[in-house]
């Protein structure tokens, strides 16, 4: 059995149960895609217009949106509830104005968290007249829905992420890790060619892998940028570096 190009391990754990160890691979050119001039998308999963049954979204993981927002353009004033949402910009600025009181600007090596339990009204501009915005939005659907909305935004020290993993969020949150209410934990790397990292998963948990920008090798995959991959039942994973500049990923550990 192959599986995005990368053969699945079966294990026979006895006679009536068979025990499936895989990874599977989402080519970045298989996204959905949608180019509205000021607006360039590509989602991973199902959103908006783009309709793949076959990939509504990973576990608790809703959506994973790269967007490119034209200068001085944006999302107008709208409603999200029972959501998790992260955001992370890759290069530009992203303004952020909400109903809870919150007008922020988001860049580089920072996250952002809006809990929209109860329901939030927000908008984001990109709020330069020369340059575009480039960012990633993620949703999480949340462990219980009615909470309070709330909001946090994190600035980190681009160090934290160079060759090891920097905790994102995370149900506990903490010092400089966003809290999110999902039983999942969102990390970023920063992989320079040679740079190993090892992780090991839980029997119980499962992990998606993004490759926000360069090629990384995931056990025996290699990704590329906009690439994912789904990984059920491996007891751990190795991420590696391939390109001379350095690649950056995000690795999502599940439920």
């Amino acid at each position: 059995m192959t599986l995005g190009g990368l053969p699945a391990k079966r294990i026979l754990s006895n006679r009536f149960c068979i025990t499936w160890h895989m990874i599977e691979i989402r080519k970045s050119k298989d996204r959905g895609h949608a180019n509205h001039g000021w607006l360039d998308s590509y989602h991973t999963f199902s959103f908006a217009n783009y309709y793949d049954p076959k990939h509504m979204g990973f576990r608790s993981l809703r959506v994973i949106n790269e967007d490119r927002v034209a200068p001085g353009r944006g999302f107008g004033s709208h409603g999200h509830r029972d959501m998790e949402i992260l955001s992370y910009v890759l290069e530009g600025s992203l303004a952020h104005k909400d109903n809870m009181g919150h007008q922020e600007v988001l860049g580089p090596n920072e996250i952002q968290r809006m809990s929209a339990g109860t329901g939030v009204m927000h908008s984001e501009f990109n709020p330069s007249s020369t340059e575009p915005v480039h960012f990633l939005q993620i949703w999480l659907e949340p462990a219980a829905t009615g909470t309070p909305s709330s909001y946090e935004q994190i600035r980190f020290d681009p160090r934290e992420k160079q060759g090891r993993l920097k905790l994102l969020a995370s149900p506990g949150g903490g010092a400089g890790v966003a809290k999110i209410n999902q039983d999942a934990q969102v990390f970023v790397a920063e992989l320079a060619k040679g740079d190993e990292i090892a992780y090991p998963l839980g029997s119980e948990r499962h992990a998606w892998i993004h490759v926000i920008r360069g090629a990384v090798t995931l056990n025996e995959a290699t990704l590329h940028t906009g690439d994912a991959a789904a990984v059920n039942r491996e007891k751990g994973l190795t991420l590696s570096g391939v390109n001379d500049q350095p690649s950056e990923i995000l690795l999502f550990d599940l439920a």
